[in-house]
């Protein structure tokens, strides 16, 4: 019995020596392969290594531009440069956006609607005339997106540059009236306000600072913008300056003449309301009153007929 249990007790540590041999051979091949590729990885040519290395943006979103805006040069006219140029200019240059990178966006949003109205036409399985509808719809919205962000956004810059401007006057005239120049006026609000028009008063110091006149910057200034009020103010501006009257004054009669062009616009958009609020009247308000107020009357009208 001693013997059966000694060698019992033999079998049973070898057979878990071997299990673990096993098991262990595996992990330390494992190992060895993970370091052999690491070491490989590290000691290869920068010239194998290197397209590896390069971010996501480099390696496949700038060569799809690139291939976008041969195509996009294709289906646009040969002034078209120019428009984009002055719409990105209208809006501020958002994102720091170029005129190849929207000629680019208009290629691959048609091909984004053309593949989303393919997808939701089959899904929603219509009619062949109503697909080929769809599918036009949708590259024509695709190709026309990148258009319709830049008037929005240029829309939204100049409605904030025409409600910051009586500030900005206003900021001006007092800093002028205490003793400081036109110029330092201007960095003055630049430095202190937020929105478009402290960037453009900033962009108006930088150009004077590169050699520009006043008068050629502040014009650069007017063509950047559509907005009235900021042309006008310009315009006043370039002529007391070549003229030689008094800024302070001429900053004094800009601010009153652009808050009452204010006020006017707020009276005047106030008279559009009762003009504007007849369509919804007509066709969204009365026709539930009628049927809240008429609806009881006319289900009790029909049961008194049917009975």
């Amino acid at each position: 019995m001693t013997l059966l249990l000694i060698t019992g007790v033999v079998l049973v540590l070898v057979s878990i020596t071997l299990v673990g041999m096993a098991i262990a051979k595996p992990q330390a091949q494992g190992v060895h392969r993970s370091i052999a590729v690491l070491e490989a990885m590290s000691t290869a040519p920068s010239e194998l290594t290197e397209e590896l290395n390069q971010p996501f943006s480099e390696r496949v979103l700038e060569p799809l531009q690139a291939r976008a805006l041969k195509i996009g040069k294709r289906f646009t006219g040969a002034d078209s440069s120019d428009r984009i140029r002055r719409k990105l200019d209208l809006a501020g240059n958002p994102r720091n956006l170029t005129v190849d990178q929207i000629i680019a966006g208009k290629v691959i949003g048609a091909v984004i609607g053309l593949a989303l109205s393919v997808g939701v036409t089959a899904l929603l399985g219509t009619s062949f005339s109503l697909r080929v509808v769809a599918i036009a719809a949708g590259v024509v919205i695709g190709f026309m997106a990148p258009n319709l962000y830049l008037y929005q956004s240029a829309y939204d810059r100049s409605a904030r540059l025409q409600r910051e401007l009586p500030d900005a006057i206003d900021l001006m005239t007092i800093c002028v009236e205490s003793g400081l120049g036109f110029d330092a006026a201007v960095q003055q609000v630049a430095a202190n306000t937020e929105g478009p028009l402290a960037e453009e008063f900033a962009r108006v110091l930088r150009e004077m600072q590169i050699g520009q006149s006043r008068a050629e910057a502040l014009r650069a200034l007017a063509d950047r913008t559509n907005v009235p009020e900021v042309r006008s103010f310009v315009s006043a501006m370039v002529q007391a300056d070549s003229f030689g009257i008094p800024i302070a004054q001429v900053l004094r009669v800009q601010s009153s003449e652009i808050r009452v062009k204010r006020r006017q616009r707020a009276e005047e958009k106030a008279q559009q309301v009762p003009v504007k609020i007849t369509i919804p009247l007509i066709f969204c308000i009365l026709p539930t009153l009628f049927i809240a107020v008429m609806g009881p009357a006319a289900i009790s009208i029909m049961e008194n007929f049917k009975g």
